[in-house]
Order: C-alpha cells, then sequence, then structure tokens
C-alpha cells in the first residue's frame, strides 16, 4: 500500500508561484562612496503576473545583480494585486498617479494590440490585458510609471462591480434590508 500524499502550505505556494510570470524591467548600477572608494550595487525593477489580473511590482537592491533581482521577484508577488479585466481589454479609461507620473489607460477593440512604452506595458501584459491605448504624462521614469500604471489598474471597476458598490441589484435579486 503506497503512502498518501498531501499538500502542505509551501507546496500550494510553489505551484501559485510556478503559474507566474515575471518580467525584468531596469537595471541600475549604483555606486556608494565610502572611505576606501566606491561601493557597487544593483537595483533591479522586476514586474510578476499571471496572466489572469493578478500582478505586482517589486524593486530588490542588493550588491550583486542576482540578489537584486530575486528581492524584486519576492517584493512583488508578495505585492501582488487583483485588477479587474473585460475581454482581453480594460473595462473604461482611467488615469493611474504616482509621484510625477500619470499614465492614462484606455479600452481597445478587439485586435489592436498592447500601444504601450516599455514599464507600461510589462505591467498591463502580464496582468493578462490584450489590446489596449495608454499615454505616458509627466514623468518618465520606470519605476513611477510601472506604479502609476498599477494605481491606474487598482482603480478599474467592471459593471457588475460598480452595480453593487452603489446598491442596485439586478432583476430577479432581492434585496436583503
Amino acid at each position: 500500500m503506497e503512502p498518501v500524499k498531501t499538500s502542505t502550505d509551501s507546496e500550494k505556494m510553489d505551484e501559485a508561484a510556478e503559474a507566474l510570470e515575471d518580467r525584468l524591467v531596469r537595471v541600475r548600477r549604483v555606486f556608494k562612496v565610502v572611505k576606501g572608494g566606491r561601493t557597487i550595487g544593483f537595483n533591479a525593477l522586476v514586474v510578476v503576473g499571471n496572466r489572469k489580473g493578478g500582478v505586482g511590482i517589486g524593486l530588490g537592491k542588493a550588491n550583486e545583480l542576482l540578489g537584486a533581482i530575486n528581492k524584486g521577484r519576492r517584493r512583488a508577488q508578495q505585492g501582488m494585486e487583483q485588477v479587474a479585466l473585460q475581454n482581453n481589454t480594460i473595462p473604461h479609461q482611467v488615469v493611474g498617479r504616482y509621484g510625477g507620473a500619470r499614465v492614462m489607460l484606455k479600452p481597445a477593440a478587439h485586435g489592436t494590440g498592447l500601444i504601450a512604452g516599455e514599464a507600461v506595458r510589462a505591467v498591463v501584459e502580464l496582468a493578462g490585458v490584450k489590446d489596449i491605448l495608454t499615454k505616458s504624462l509627466g514623468s518618465n521614469n520606470a519605476l513611477n510609471t510601472a506604479k502609476a500604471t498599477l494605481d491606474g489598474l487598482k482603480q478599474l471597476r467592471t459593471a457588475e462591480q460598480r452595480r453593487r458598490l452603489r446598491g442596485k441589484l439586478q432583476k430577479g435579486e432581492k434585496g436583503g434590508s
């Protein structure tokens, strides 16, 4: 008789992490001037998503490049957000803001594709959006632009979600007041 294998929480987390894709958006070499000279470090901006509405952004900093990338990936997974999608695009137009960056996101017709810059493209593509029009307004800093994009995606609501927030009921539903 074979032993019954049960899955632990860590195995479930590993399976969920396998379904995620990540993209390295930007790597920077940074220098710190100390008494003995300069020390080199790295920071890496990583976007993680499951292409089904889940997306996260992480900035990792370390003395080695791989360490920075791994930290960024881990932080992006921890900070994942769920966003509302509708037919491979977004439900409505929105402007996301973060710092000096503003990003306008507009729904697009089927077949349009991703009209976006590097940082915005990484965020919306890994969120699962296939057709969108975007315009970066203000800062062109990759980190702030990516965070502004995530802010805009978090503001999205489907028609059903908006109805429920306002307390409107669909035909056939009964109020519980």
